[in-house]
């Protein structure tokens, strides 16, 4: 705990420092980390293999690009991002000019989540820096060879008192949390999130948290059922499920889903292997983070089953090296043990309905997800679920790859997160907006003036009434 408050102490000392560099001081900061992760490719792709045995191609796909390309983009754009933001003023106000200022908050606490260890670490902390923040990031502890990697590269790169990297458990980030941050953010599950928006609370700290949620998918009668379980089966199975804006259930016209199911099937044998051997000894199919998180799929599967699911294909598991097959199951309703909660695995839920009013219903009815998904041809039932539900991001006849667009902004709402970022909307996440006017010799606002005499109180009406 003491040695947290030096750092934290040195990091607000040196936060006024920091907040004063320049644009090309910052992007100096960005080329250098993206220098140091293109120097050590080998090394984080052996770090992350070691954590979940996930493919190197995989990595760069889910962990390097997006990084990289959050770091192009606010090369890019920082300058123009750090310009006063010109805005209108009144004619009450004539005589002044208004402007928006975006000021660095100060020294920000990063909590990153186990999943994507690399990248959603680093795309905050890139949102940070462009923001001329100081940082203090805690990575999970359930990924301790990509901790270990990142420790000793931020290290490198940076010096304690302007980012600093502290490994540990969840106690230590509840000790964190106890220091009087700028801002806080937190990436991880709803339980969570609650816990350190209450922590923060304390210190009145502002707070990002991105959460997560059962994502739905719905595909309607019209949807092309082929390219639709392509993309879809690798949503599902990308980091074996663990993604927080994977698709966590299907909702399916019931005309469609025995074709979807076939052709899911013959993914799966494409991509991973069309014998169960072959499957659990694919490396293009990652583990789960760790023993306890393959006992709980495994239970919620099983339980699932026995109140009616049918095992498409699937449900495979071994402890070593924490596997569980990709897995389809159908006949589940919206009771089933397996939509009480996130999935955050590779297991599909397949639900057939009848009419598009009734997966509407199904999806008003849960919490506001991260993402929601369709698949249709039919310009109508694409805007009636648009207009008829909410969710962080959506993407039409695909999955995931609008948090890719760093010109979108990346949020949950409700109880998938608040707040959002990615490009120009983390740089203002992690920025204070400061309302600045300025006043030039000529004065309106004398007019105004005490005593409110006949004149003084006409020229307030008339500039309430004409002018507001």
């Amino acid at each position: 705990m003491e040695d947290i408050r030096k750092i934290f102490d040195k990091q607000k000392t040196n936060r006024w420092n920091i907040s004063q560099t320049t644009a090309t001081e910052r992007i100096a900061k960005l080329r250098k980390i993206k220098e140091a992760i293109f120097a050590k490719r080998g090394e984080l792709q052996e770090a992350i293999y070691n954590d979940y045995k996930k493919n190197p191609a995989e990595t760069d796909l889910t962990e390097i690009y997006p990084t990289v390309a959050e770091i192009e983009h606010s090369i890019k754009h920082l300058k123009k991002w750090m310009k006063p933001h010109k805005v209108k003023t009144p004619l009450t106000l004539f005589g002044t000019c208004s402007a928006v200022h975006y000021e660095a908050k100060g020294v920000v606490l990063i909590l990153s989540p186990w999943n994507y260890p690399f990248q959603l670490l680093m795309s905050p902390l890139v949102a940070a820096i462009s923001a001329g923040n100081c940082a203090i990031i805690k990575p999970s502890s359930k990924t301790p060879h990509t901790s270990h990697f990142l420790k000793k590269m931020i290290s490198e790169l940076f010096p304690e008192e302007e980012i600093a990297l502290i490994e540990g458990s969840a106690q230590v980030a509840d000790e964190l949390l106890e220091f009087p941050f700028d801002h806080v953010f937190f990436t991880g599950s709803p339980k969570v999130g609650k816990h350190v928006m209450s922590l923060a609370a304390k210190n009145l700290a502002p707070v990002t948290l991105e959460l997560g949620g059962k994502s739905p998918v719905i595909l309607d009668e019209t949807a092309d059922v082929v390219k639709a379980a392509q993309r879809i089966m690798w949503g599902k199975f990308i980091n074996a499920g663990q993604t927080c804006v994977a698709p966590d259930y299907l909702l399916i016209h019931e005309s469609r889903a025995p074709l979807f199911i076939e052709e899911s099937k013959k993914v799966i044998a494409a991509r991973y292997g069309d014998t169960e051997q072959a499957q659990a000894e694919s490396p293009h199919f990652c583990r789960l983070v760790s023993d306890g998180h393959l006992e709980s799929l495994k239970k919620i599967l099983d339980e699932s089953i026995k109140g009616g699911a049918k095992m498409e294909c699937g449900g495979k598991t071994s402890q070593d090296p924490r596997y569980l097959s990709p897995t389809l199951l159908s006949g589940v309703t919206n009771d089933s043990a397996i939509m009480r909660e996130e999935i955050f695995g590779p297991i599909l839920p397949i639900l057939a309905y009848k009419n598009l009013d009734e997966a509407i219903r199904i999806i008003q009815a849960r919490e506001k997800p991260l993402a929601l998904y369709i698949f249709s041809k039919n310009k109508k039932n694409i805007q009636d679920i648009l207009s008829q539900t909410t969710a962080g991001g959506t993407c039409i006849n695909s999955l995931i790859i609008h948090l890719a667009n760093c010109d979108l902004p990346f949020g949950g709402v409700g109880n998938s997160g608040m707040g959002n970022y990615h490009g120009f909307y983390g740089f203002k996440t992690l920025s204070h907006e400061r309302a600045v006017l300025r006043q030039s010799a000529l004065d309106t606002l004398k007019f105004f003036y005490p005593p409110y005499t006949a004149g003084v109180k006409k020229m307030i009406w008339l500039a309430t009434k004409y002018l507001s």
